[in-house]
């Protein structure tokens, strides 16, 4: 299992064992385990987010709209350097599939373009935008290109996913981030949108 994802423990209730039965697997009893300890209970979220949660942070959209991440605070999502000519784009039908699957349960896609690797995401909004609704339908909220890798122009956003001590090696890596901001889990672009225990780890956060 490590060397398909890394799971981030935290403090938490016990585990969700019954979800995990539900999906199958030993794996996904390990990973209900983790997800529950890396996901502290919250009697509400509204107000102000703590500076060590995803959801503080504020960035724009892809229109160049301003853009407050505090307004998926109690969801669960899963954020993704995008990029339009890479060999994983492709994942991107995946993930929209998952953001209709799931989206009236608590749960949203983020994506974030990015031009790091290999200078794969060259284009404007307007092109970005363009290429995904037309190529895939793509409906989940997509956000203003960034740098996620160390350095001084990285993204206040990636520097903190960063300290979970996974940054993306390339395109389409994604973070699960628990309804508290957290992260739960990093998977790497090798692991799609509909493999089982990406999709068991969101059946358990939701869960919570």
């Amino acid at each position: 299992m490590q060397d398909r994802f890394h799971v981030f423990l935290g403090r938490g209730a016990a585990a969700l064992i019954a979800v995990a039965l539900a999906a199958g697997g030993a794996t996904l009893m390990a990973l209900a385990l983790a997800v529950s300890l890396a996901l502290p209970a919250r009697a509400a979220f509204g107000g102000t987010m703590p500076n060590d949660s995803f959801y503080s942070f504020k960035t724009q959209t892809l229109a160049g709209k301003p853009a407050d991440l505090g307004q998926y605070a109690g969801k669960v999502t899963l954020v993704v350097n995008v990029a339009s000519k890479c060999g994983y784009t492709p994942q991107y039908k995946g993930l929209e599939a998952l953001y209709q699957q799931y989206s009236g349960k608590g749960f949203a896609v983020l994506g974030f373009p990015s031009n790091d690797f290999g200078g794969q995401e060259p284009g404007s909004p307007e092109e970005i935008r363009t290429f995904c609704e037309r190529n895939y339908g793509v409906t989940f909220p997509m956000f203003a290109k960034l740098v996620t890798k160390a350095g001084p122009d990285q993204s206040p956003i990636y520097q903190f996913l960063g300290k979970t001590g996974d940054l993306p090696s390339w395109n389409f890596c994604k973070y699960l981030v628990g309804k508290d901001g957290k992260v739960i889990a990093f998977f790497p672009s090798k692991v799609t949108p509909e493999d089982k225990e990406l999709r068991g780890a969101i059946d358990v956060a939701l869960a919570k």
